[in-house]
């Protein structure tokens, strides 16, 4: 419930801050985080293709 209430903390902060940047900040800055995430699942999925075929 506290990892509940902390994340919902965490959200609200990070909403209030998109909030108040310009629209264009924020299209840079969800097409970085896009972009990582995208990385990192590729990353992953390679990852555990490589660890599996013991």
């Amino acid at each position: 419930m506290l990892f509940l209430v902390a994340a919902l903390m965490l959200l609200g902060v990070a909403l209030g801050t998109v909030a108040h940047v310009p629209l264009p900040v924020s299209a840079v800055v969800a097409a970085f985080i896009g972009v990582w995430l995208v990385v990192f699942a590729v990353r992953e999925r390679h990852g555990r293709r490589r660890t599996t075929t013991h």
